[in-house]
């Protein structure tokens, strides 16, 4: 799907760095959200830099899953990510992303380009623009603020 950046030019054209790591308890995958990841790869808004999967087992051991681990009944097609690996996760990543897991859970770690951003992150490298900080909002929590300033509007 995509390599790692190998010029200078390259690394000063790219964009933010995300990375997630997606747990599936029970080690349940359904593939619901595969064609969306896929989707943004084609739509040139990411680029998967890494994508690796782990397990954590019954008796709390964590190691890498292979795809067909993963696939569970062979139903759901992986394939159009193998061998998406830029090196930058490493073994420490990858236990660090386990010790998140219950026993018995997979996870996907994922490291991912933010495309859509790679002109502006530019544009502000240029400019010797530094990000001082940066998170995300999680979404049950925006969604409490919004029910509250709804409940305010209501009664003011």
């Amino acid at each position: 799907m995509s390599s790692e950046p190998d010029t200078r030019g390259e690394l000063d054209e790219l964009g933010p760095i995300d990375y997630l790591v997606i747990a599936f308890p029970g080690s349940h995958l359904t593939g619901e959200g595969l064609p969306l990841l896929v989707d943004l790869v084609d739509r040139d808004i990411i680029r998967i830099l890494d994508l690796t999967f782990v397990r954590k087992d019954t008796d709390g051991t964590v190691r890498g899953a292979e795809l067909a681990d993963v696939t569970g009944d062979g139903r759901l097609d992986l394939t159009v990510f193998e061998g998406v690996a830029s090196g930058v996760l490493g073994e420490s990543d990858i236990a660090e992303a386990g010790a998140l897991l219950e026993p018995g859970d997979s996870a996907a770690v994922l490291l991912y380009e933010n495309r859509w951003a790679a002109p502006l992150a530019t544009a502000l490298r240029r400019e010797d623009a530094r990000v001082l900080a940066g998170g995300r909002v999680p979404v049950e929590d925006l969604l409490a603020v919004l029910d509250s300033l709804d409940r305010l509007d209501a009664a003011g």
